[in-house]
């Protein structure tokens, strides 16, 4: 079977210069190794006509199927849909679904109608409009000698929607792709490099047609199987051996993240919880909360990130501070303990920590402690990065310290 290869060209000032990331790459790129369709390149251009042009030329010589994000917009710099007109020799005509669409999208939140936002509804008719149910600019999918050119929006929401509900339909109806099956787990609690070490014989055995990939991230590594043109039990079998190796680490069979694990657990065993947080600043919460269904579970969560807070909110005695300092490992308890009993929750979870500090021996420094009025445990942790990545690495092992604890005693 033939290789289907893809090219992903991002368009904008804005990701050349960083003042926007660009992720639309990156889902688009997952996206087309689940169908079975191998990313050959990508490719960020500014609003530069012949940037964008000699872009769409050389990735024609390298890909069957190439997918453009941005450029798209009712603003001057927004030349794609003019250029793409005048590349696959069309012209410019008004779609009175897209543009009857426009109308109703600016009535229905009582904003003004002005001609730049109509001028959305003009798509070469060369091509075949793909619709945007979240937004004004419509896809686009240009054939060329058997190639799939798509037009899309930059704006990740929309740009999804498009693939997802039509794109990815077209990409199977043109190719033959091969099968293609992920298997993923996810650890936490050791790092990339020790997980490699670990799985060192067991990747030198794997059969050619099975991958193993390492996708590390800020407290966890998953660890996915990709197998082309291969049976479901012979790519279970290959995964069962993987997960038996990694065992004490693994907190999923599946690719899901630890709040999705902490609610399956919360319904299963009837818990609820409640979290009190200072140096995490809510992040806790609001992961938990990030997960439909988490009212059923979640108790809510108090942010007590000064002093004055931990007395007033958590009922924290000043001697206590005062004594062991507001982060330390018994102030950290005793959140812990007074947000279950105020909360009237069966576990709760609290955080304190130095994101920043002037002095190096407290830089980094966090506590966790999560309790359930009975039994309270205390979790100490070093982190190496700045601010807001330190907080995120927090969040992520706070949340497993979480469901750890409610595995191990309930």
């Amino acid at each position: 079977m033939q290789q289907i290869n893809a090219s992903i060209i991002t368009i904008g000032d804005e990701l050349l210069i960083g003042q926007t990331i660009d992720t639309n790459s990156a889902w688009i790129g997952q996206q087309l190794n689940d169908i079975g369709v191998w990313v050959k390149r990508r490719v960020a251009v500014g609003d530069v006509k012949s940037e964008i042009w000699d872009a769409l030329e050389q990735e024609q010589i390298n890909s069957d199927i190439i997918i453009i994000t941005g450029g798209l917009g009712p603003t001057a710099d927004d030349i794609t849909k003019p250029l793409l007109c005048e590349y696959f020799g069309g012209n410019l005509v008004t779609d009175e679904k897209v543009k009857a669409h426009v109308i109703q999208f600016f009535t229905k939140r009582n904003r003004p109608i002005i001609d730049e936002n109509i001028a959305q509804s003009a798509v070469p008719d060369v091509c075949e409009v793909l619709w945007n149910e979240y937004g004004t600019a419509p896809g686009m999918l240009f054939r060329k000698n058997e190639k799939l050119i798509f037009s899309l929006p930059g704006v990740p929401l929309e740009m999804k929607h498009i693939l997802s509900t039509i794109g990815f339909e077209k990409i199977k109806e043109q190719f033959e792709l091969p099968k293609v099956i992920h298997k993923t787990l996810v650890t936490a609690g050791k790092g990339e490099s020790f997980i490699a070490v670990m799985l060192k014989d067991f990747e030198s055995q794997l059969p050619q047609n099975i991958k193993l990939a390492f996708l590390p991230k800020l407290g966890q590594v998953k660890l996915r199987l990709t197998g082309i043109d291969i049976t479901e039990e012979e790519i279970e079998f290959q995964f069962q051996k993987l997960a038996d190796i990694v065992k004490v680490i693994t907190y999923a069979l599946e690719d899901v993240e630890v709040e999705e694990i902490l609610q399956k657990i919360c319904l299963a065993k009837n818990i609820t919880i409640t979290t009190a947080e200072s140096c995490t600043g809510g992040s806790l919460a609001n992961r938990i909360t990030n997960i439909s269904g988490s009212s059923q579970y979640f108790k809510g969560g108090i942010v007590s990130y000064s002093v004055e807070s931990k007395i007033d909110r958590l009922k924290i005695e000043l001697d206590l501070i005062e004594k062991y300092t507001a982060v330390s490992e018994e102030v950290t308890s005793a959140m812990a303990i007074n947000a279950q009993q105020h909360m009237n929750a069966t576990v709760s979870i609290a955080s304190t920590g130095y994101l920043e500090s002037d002095d190096d021996a407290l830089r980094g420094v966090i506590w966790f402690a999560v309790s359930n009025g009975v039994k309270t445990v205390t979790l100490k942790s070093i982190l190496p990065y700045q601010r807001v990545h330190s907080k995120e690495l927090a969040t992520n092992l706070g949340l497993n310290f979480l469901r750890k604890f409610i595995e191990e005693n309930y």
